[in-house]
């Protein structure tokens, strides 16, 4: 009895056989534009002239007649096209599904951001404007000043005419 050659493992399989590779990403790519293309008025109206001259050619020549009146092999290809057309739109469904989670997460994400930023924006307002209440503004400068030209007894909605100024030379 021969021997069997034992350098070969029977656990692993051959890596002489070829299979038919099918990138995924590029597959669903296709069947999402054929899916597209099952929904447009271009394919719709091609498919109606199609139909048309099938009938016409099938009833008017009698030597064509290779689908003869109840149009068997008419209803073969619809059902063949229907087939073929009901899973390409769910796998295009489904890309676009994908396609929605994504965008929907990316839009939570800038929706927190630009929250968090409002939010850091209005705490800085807010402490701009408490910041504002404590500090000199030109009205309050202005009466202060008028209060202090009243003690010295010069009046200060009169200009000082050697100047031109409205105060003393003490409050520039």
């Amino acid at each position: 009895m021969p021997e069997l050659n034992s350098t070969r493992r029977l656990d692993q399989p051959r890596s002489g056989r070829r299979r038919l590779e099918v990138d995924p990403e590029g597959f669903a790519r296709l069947s999402e534009r054929i899916a597209r293309f099952l929904g447009t008025g271009q394919f719709l109206a091609i498919q109606t002239i199609i139909v048309i001259a099938w009938i016409g050619l099938n009833m008017i020549s009698w030597q064509l007649q290779w689908d003869p009146y109840p149009f068997i092999l008419l209803n073969l290809a619809f059902s063949t096209q229907a087939a073929y057309a009901a899973p390409l739109i769910l796998l295009a469904q489904n890309r676009q599904d994908d396609r929605d989670r994504v965008s929907l997460e990316e839009d939570r994400t800038r929706a927190e951001r630009t929250k968090a930023d409002t939010e850091y924006l209005a705490r800085e307002l807010a402490a701009l404007r408490i910041a504002i209440g404590e500090v000199a503004t030109r009205d309050y400068l202005r009466g202060e000043l008028d209060k202090f030209a009243d003690r010295l007894g010069a009046d200060p909605a009169r200009p000082d005419e050697r100047r031109g100024r409205a105060y003393p030379r003490a409050f520039d």
